[in-house]
């Protein structure tokens, strides 16, 4: 879901997650999918378009 590569740790998805399914770690941000509701907020917030959700 998210692409570590083009990922840029800035936590702009974090903010915007309704639920708190994402966190940044290391500079990376992971999502974690049990409580991710795919709502796609942090998908059309990513700057580098580094997280694509899987509907």
């Amino acid at each position: 879901m998210v692409d570590p590569e083009k990922c840029i740790g800035c936590g702009a998805c974090e903010g915007v997650c309704p639920v708190g399914a994402i966190k940044v770690e290391n500079g990376v941000s992971h999502i974690d999918e049990d409580i991710c509701i795919k709502c796609c907020s942090c998908e059309g917030i990513c700057p580098v378009e580094a997280i694509k959700i899987n509907k």
